[in-house]
């Protein structure tokens, strides 16, 4: 008789861009039977991945935990101000779901987008997915959502798109911009102007389409150009479509 595989005890689980409409069956069923929901936010806020989970679940303390991040802002990864104290707050979220675990309950991570693509999740799986049965529930990704709501069509034909993090140098930014068919670009925050600077240099600022919050109900989809501040929350990001083969 085969060994029956163990039961799945940590989950990261993907509630898509926003609108729960876009959240899947699997991500729905996993949320509604957890012992323990837990979402990442700013202190003093609830998460929007937690948010997003209003429309099937109600606030039940006794099931929930929050992690409340140190630090929000987009920084390099090299700055000890940021990794540093980021670093000390998974390693002790880890240990915090470890010992839900250990005492056999069930965990689910609810994350923005997907699990897997630049998710906070990843930093726990990487400490946590060894030591527990763990599933990952796919979403669909804020680009996705973004593309879609923007009615721009991403890539035609042969098109590469390239995916940057506002974050990086101005010159490598305009490299990549300039060695690619069709880009997002992420994490803009307080890099907006260098990311509208970077656009500007590779010749895409008038094909560069700034979209904030897609899918929600305050969402915006403007041209870059026509956009007069550099104000850009978290939830915002940049699409520059291909111009490849149509048929």
């Amino acid at each position: 008789m085969s060994e029956q595989a163990p039961r799945t005890l940590l989950f990261g689980v993907g509630l898509g861009p926003g609108d729960p409409d876009y959240m899947t069956v699997r991500a729905r069923d996993i949320i509604l039977k957890a012992d323990r929901l837990v979402h990442f936010c700013k202190r003093g806020r609830r998460g929007n991945a937690r948010v997003t989970a209003d429309a099937i679940i109600a606030p039940d303390t006794a099931r929930e935990i929050e992690l409340a991040f140190p630090v929000t802002t987009e920084v390099p990864v090299e700055d000890q101000g940021y990794s540093g104290p980021i670093a000390a707050f998974y390693d002790a979220a880890a240990e915090r779901l470890a010992d839900e675990m250990q005492a056999g309950r069930t965990i689910a991570v609810l994350c923005d987008g997907d699990p897997f693509f630049y998710g906070s999740f990843m930093h726990l799986w990487r400490r946590l997915a060894h030591r527990f049965p763990t599933e990952v529930v796919p979403g669909v990704t804020g680009m996705a959502g973004a593309w879609t709501r923007a009615a721009a069509p991403i890539t035609w034909g042969d098109d590469v798109m390239t995916v940057l993090p506002g974050t990086l140098a101005e010159g490598e930014l305009t490299r990549r911009l300039v060695d690619t068919d069709a880009a997002v670009i992420m994490k803009l925050g307080r890099n907006l102007p260098k990311v509208r600077r970077a656009l500007q240099r590779a010749g895409l600022i008038n094909r560069a389409i700034y979209v904030e919050r897609a899918t929600m109900a305050d969402q915006r989809v403007e041209r870059l150009s026509e956009k007069q501040d550099d104000e850009a929350p978290y939830f915002s990001m940049i699409l520059v479509p291909g111009e490849g083969r149509r048929l």
